[in-house]
């Protein structure tokens, strides 16, 4: 198992297993996914929902349990993944856009919400500077943005242990080690994350006043900012 030439071809490859695979590599994907409606303000009723490398929907189709009458608009680089979308969510109102983060127009004061589920680690640390600047301008005032992530820096001295709890969890998955290897593989070429407190300083000095952490475990975590 070997990796593709960029992250696009990447996820062409992982589609066909997507959540099957993220539940068995990704301790706690279940309950950072579902962090995405918990404990939303009452008053919260977004009519334009923005998924940034939405994958094969599983942010979206959390949010839209709650929110079925919303308009959403979801991001992906792979084309695959996005027909699986089209596929999952016949009949409710999808706009889908074949984009790398950099690369999409992001509208001013146009959406509500925004998420992301396990895509920003693509992106290196001035990336997402950048990106939480246009993601709060394109939020309309009350405005919520969402990710949940792995959240560590790769030079902390904290990243060996997080490496070697992480492999436990994938071993007890997929004993033979070859989805380990490949995950690594991929890890080591495709994956910048970077330590939640920086993200939450670079969201305020994106302009972000509210950040909540609503779900943490070691360093998977699901944080909220509302502008």
């Amino acid at each position: 198992m070997r990796i593709k030439e960029n992250i696009a071809s990447e996820f062409n490859e992982f589609s066909a297993n997507y959540t099957n695979d993220m539940i068995a590599c990704v301790p706690h994907y279940l309950d950072l996914i579902s962090s995405f409606t918990k404990d939303l303000p009452h008053q919260f009723d977004p009519k334009r929902i923005l998924d940034l490398g939405c994958g094969n929907g599983n942010a979206t189709a959390e949010v839209l349990q709650k929110y079925p009458e919303a308009q959403y608009y979801l991001l992906d680089a792979s084309e695959k993944m996005l027909e699986l979308c089209q596929h999952r969510f016949i009949g409710s109102d999808m706009s889908y856009l074949t984009s790398y983060f950099q690369d999409y127009e992001f509208e001013s004061d146009f959406f509500d919400m925004i998420i992301a589920g396990f895509s920003l680690h693509h992106c290196d640390s001035e990336e997402k500077k950048s990106l939480f600047k246009k993601i709060y301008k394109a939020l309309k005032s009350g405005g919520i943005f969402g990710m949940s992530d792995l959240m560590i820096d790769k030079n902390e001295p904290e990243h060996r242990q997080l490496l070697q709890d992480w492999k436990q969890f994938v071993l007890k998955n997929f004993p033979d080690e070859d989805k380990w290897e490949w995950l690594m593989e991929h890890y080591d070429e495709f994956d910048k994350p970077d330590h939640y407190s920086s993200q939450i300083q670079w969201l305020k000095e994106a302009g972000f006043s509210t950040i909540h952490t609503v779900f943490q475990n070691d360093y998977w975590v699901h944080l909220r900012a509302i502008k």
